[in-house]
C-alpha cells in the first residue's frame, strides 16, 4: 500500500536533503508535493490528501502551528512529524492538541527520521487495512440488509407495508426507482429433473456468479435477487436525476442471456419492465414479468412487457389472481384460503366463455409450473411424484384433464404442508436463505432476523433440523461448493474464496485445508487429474445432447 507524504520548510536544501537521503521507495511511500510555507501545504493538503506530512514550525506566511490549525479543521487525520531546531518546550507543547505524532529536532538525524517514518507508516497502513475491512464488513451487512427489504418488498412478505429501507441516499419511497429484469432458465422444470441435488445447486450459483459478475462490470447500483429456484429478478436502480433508457436496459438484458450462453452453454429469458417501477410497484410489477415469461415459453430473446391499460380486467386476469390467492394460502400454510382459492379457480374457468385450448392452456401449464416450484421449495413433493405429475401434464391433457391433475396437486400440497411442524417450515425458509445468499457474510442474527426468531432459539432449532451447528453447516456447504467450482472453474483461488463468502484469501485457504486436508490449489491439481473433462463440461454436453 503505498503512501501519500508531504514535506515542508521554508528552506529549500533541507527540502531537497528530504527528498534525497530518506529511503521513500523502501518505505513505501512517495513525496506528492513540497511547499515552502503553510499556505502553500494547505492547499497541497487539499489536493492530495496526504497520509504523512513532515513540517517545520517557523516559516514566514503562515507558520506550522497556524497550518496543523487549519489543517484539521479539514478534517485531514494525516500523521506529522514537526521539525524545529528549537528546543523550546513551549512548541511542543503548542502542538499536542493537533495530535502531532512525532517532532525532529535540526540538524536532523535521518537514520533516526527514517525509523520514525517506518514506524508510523506501518501503523497507517494497519489502521487503513483495519477500516477497510470494517468498511467492507458494513456494506456486506447494510446490501444483505437492503436486498432482504427488496425481496420482502417483491415477494409482498406477509402484505406488509412497513417503510421501506432506503440506501445510503436520504430519499423517499417515492423517489426510488428501479429498471426491473427477471431471468428465468429456459426450460428449466425440465432440466431439473435429470439433476441431482449437487449439480441444481451448482447450477443456480453459477448462473447467479455470472449475473452479478457482468452487472458488476457495468458500475452500476444493482441488486441480483433469486426469487426461486432458476429464477432471478434483477433490479438496477434509479435515482433522480437518472433516466430509465430502455435502450440501455434492453442491453443489459442481451448482455447477460449472451454471458450465460457463453460460459454455461445455458438459455436464459429476459422480460424487462419498459418503465421505473417503484418500490410500492415490485411485487405486481414481478408477478406480471413472470407471467410473461410462461406465456411467451417460446421465445429465447428480450421480452418486453407493455404496461397494462388500467380499468379493463379480463378473465384472464381475474385467473392469475386466483392462482397467487392460492400459492400465497400454500405458503403461509392456510388451508382455508388455499382451498377457497382453489374452488374460485375451478369456477373461474368453468366460466370463460367458449375459451380456446390455446389460450387458455399456457395459463394452466404456467400454474402446474408455479405450483410444482412452490412444492419442491417447501419440501412437499418427491422426485418420484414430481416425474409422475409432469408426464400426465407433457402428455398435453385437455383443460378439464389439467384442472383435475392441479386439484390432486394443491390437495397433496395441503396434506403435506399441514403435517409439516412449525419449525420444519422455518428451517427450510433458512436452507433456501442460506442457499440463495452463500457468498454474503451469513450469521445466525441475520438469519434469526430473517426468520423473525431469537437467535437462540434458532441455533435450537438448527441443530435439531441439521444435527449440526449453524456454524458447521455453512462451512460444509461453503467448502462443497467450493471443491466444485476449483474442480469446475479456472477462476482464481481467491476469486473462488470470494465466491462462497470469504474476503481474504488466507482465511479461505485455511478453513478449506481443515476441510479438506489439502490447499485449493492442491485439491483443483488433483481434482482435474482424476478427470478428463470438467464435472460443468459433462452436465454442459449431457444438455445439449438432451
Amino acid at each position: 500500500m503505498k503512501l501519500k507524504a508531504l514535506l515542508v520548510d521554508d528552506e529549500i536544501h533541507i527540502l531537497k536533503n528530504l527528498q534525497a537521503v530518506v529511503p521513500w521507495d523502501e518505505l513505501g511511500v512517495e513525496v506528492v508535493e513540497t511547499a515552502r510555507n503553510g499556505e502553500q501545504a494547505l492547499e497541497a493538503a487539499r489536493t492530495h490528501q496526504p497520509e504523512l506530512i513532515l513540517c517545520d514550525i517557523r516559516m514566514p506566511v503562515m507558520d506550522g502551528i497556524a497550518f496543523l490549525s487549519a489543517l484539521r479543521e479539514l478534517n485531514s487525520d494525516a500523521e506529522v512529524i514537526m521539525m524545529t531546531g528549537y528546543q523550546d518546550f513551549s512548541y511542543v507543547r503548542s502542538v499536542i492538541r493537533y495530535e502531532v505524532r512525532d517532532y525532529i529536532l535540526k540538524p536532523i538525524d535521518y537514520d533516526e527520521l527514517g525509523q520514525t517514518i517506518s514506524r508510523l507508516a506501518d501503523g497507517i497502513r494497519e489502521r487503513k487495512t483495519e477500516q477497510q475491512t470494517i468498511q467492507r464488513e458494513w456494506r456486506q451487512v447494510f446490501h444483505l440488509a437492503y436486498e432482504k427489504v427488496l425481496y420482502d418488498l417483491l415477494i409482498d412478505v406477509g402484505g406488509s407495508s412497513a417503510r421501506p429501507f432506503l440506501k445510503l441516499h436520504e430519499l423517499s419511497g417515492e423517489d426510488l426507482t428501479f429498471a426491473m429484469m427477471l431471468v428465468d432458465v429456459a426450460d428449466y422444470s425440465k432440466k431439473e429433473r435429470n439433476w441431482d441435488e449437487k449439480e441444481r445447486k451448482l447450477w443456480n450459483f453459477a448462473v447467479h456468479n455470472i449475473l452479478q459478475e457482468n452487472l458488476g462490470q457495468l458500475g452500476i447500483p444493482y441488486s441480483v435477487l433469486q426469487v426461486r429456484s432458476g429464477e432471478w429478478c434483477v433490479l438496477v436502480e434509479r435515482i433522480p436525476p437518472e433516466t430509465f433508457d430502455r435502450e440501455e436496459c434492453e442491453g443489459w438484458g442481451n448482455r447477460l442471456r449472451d454471458a450465460v450462453s457463453r460460459f454455461l452453454k445455458l438459455s436464459i429469458r429476459v422480460a424487462l419492465h419498459p418503465a421505473p417501477v417503484s418500490l410500492d410497484r415490485l411485487a405486481r410489477t414481478y408477478k406480471n414479468l413472470q407471467r410473461s415469461l410462461s406465456l411467451n415459453a417460446g421465445l429465447e430473446e428480450t421480452i418486453i412487457v407493455p404496461e397494462k391499460v388500467k380499468g379493463q380486467p379480463d378473465a384472464s386476469q381475474r385467473l392469475w389472481d386466483r392462482i397467487e390467492e392460492m400459492v400465497t394460502g400454500l405458503k403461509r400454510c392456510d388451508r382455508r384460503k388455499t382451498e377457497a382459492a382453489l374452488r374460485e379457480l375451478n369456477e373461474s374457468f368453468r366460466q370463460l366463455p367458449d375459451a380456446s385450448y390455446e389460450r387458455v392452456q399456457p395459463i394452466l401449464h404456467y400454474l402446474c409450473l408455479h405450483l410444482l416450484r412452490e412444492m419442491r421449495a417447501m419440501d412437499v413433493i418427491g422426485p418420484d411424484d414430481e416425474s409422475a405429475f409432469w408426464s400426465q401434464i407433457d402428455r398435453n391433457p385437455g383443460i378439464r384433464e389439467t384442472l383435475a391433475v392441479i386439484n390432486r396437486l394443491v390437495d397433496r400440497s395441503i396434506d403435506s404442508v399441514m403435517k409439516k411442524k412449525t419449525s420444519d417450515v422455518l428451517m427450510l425458509s433458512a436452507k433456501d436463505y442460506i442457499e440463495r445468499n452463500l457468498s454474503s457474510d451469513l450469521c445466525i442474527d441475520t438469519l434469526a432476523d430473517y426468520l423473525g426468531i431469537s437467535g437462540s432459539y434458532f441455533s435450537l432449532l438448527f441443530k435439531q433440523h441439521f444435527n449440526e451447528t449453524f456454524v458447521e453447516y455453512v462451512t460444509k456447504q461453503r467448502m462443497e461448493m467450493a471443491k466444485s467450482l476449483l474442480a469446475i472453474s479456472d477462476k482464481s483461488v481467491t476469486a473462488i474464496g470470494q465466491m462462497v463468502g470469504y474476503a481474504e484469501r488466507r482465511y479461505f485457504t485455511r478453513v478449506f485445508s481443515k476441510y479438506t486436508g489439502l490447499l485449493p490449489s492442491e485439491y483443483r491439481e488433483q481434482a482435474q487429474n482424476h478427470t478428463d473433462q470438467p464435472i460443468l463440461t459433462e452436465w454442459i454436453e449431457k444438455e445439449l445432447r438432451g
